[in-house]
């Protein structure tokens, strides 16, 4: 059945090389159908990734309750307004409450919401409410930052414009010293003063 899905794929492929104005036959496009449909799955792999086994066997009971960041994590996505990428650095931290994560699966975590057709907003959402969730710690942040191509090669066309977006959940929400802390630690002082869960200008995607 997947060999059939592909197939089927790489004709829309040709299809849309072929409404563009190419010659889905000359001898540079050949393999592109091939190429963009094994791209296209990798750069959504994260429909068929299985959180739980992701995490499986690496929360370990901890007498630790002090904030823990992984900062700078590199993520690429996909507008899913535009199918053209958004990509950055994304922060998270979270407070545990008797168990830890084993720190490399946070930046898998991320991988497995960015590799989806998305929206920024709904990114830093989706991991924020996933850790709180699979961790159960006191709070957990998470601050996006990115570059959107759908901005800046067309629409607007503003090449040095950053999305900034951020989740904060538990403790991170209610209580205004530990977010400052996260947001100093994170390099980031002119958002403590700004609300919990934001969206700083620019917009992450306009529709047009």
């Amino acid at each position: 059945m997947s060999a059939i899905y592909n197939n089927e794929m790489q004709e829309v492929i040709r299809r849309l090389l072929a409404e563009l104005g190419e010659d889905p036959s000359r001898e540079g496009l050949l393999d592109t159908p091939k190429r963009v449909e094994k791209s296209l799955q990798f750069l959504t792999s994260g429909y068929s990734a299985d959180v739980d086994s992701v995490l499986n066997n690496a929360l370990f009971t901890v007498d630790y309750n002090e904030m823990v960041i992984v900062k700078d994590i590199d993520f690429y996505s996909l507008c899913e307004h535009h199918m053209l990428p958004f990509f950055g650095r994304c922060h998270v931290a979270y407070i545990p409450q008797g168990r830890v994560l084993g720190l490399s699966k946070i930046p898998r975590l991320v991988d497995i919401f960015a590799r989806r057709l998305q929206i920024q907003e709904r990114l830093t959402s989706q991991i924020a409410d996933t850790l709180l969730e699979k961790v159960q710690p006191m709070g957990v942040a998470v601050v996006m930052e990115a570059t959107h191509l759908c901005m800046a090669m067309r629409g607007v066309e503003k090449q040095n414009s950053v999305a900034v977006t951020s989740s904060m959940l538990g403790i991170f929400r209610d209580d205004a010293r530990t977010r400052s802390e996260f947001l100093e630690l994170i390099k980031k002082p002119g958002l403590v003063d700004g609300p919990a869960n934001h969206t700083l200008p620019p917009v992450a995607c306009t529709v047009d």
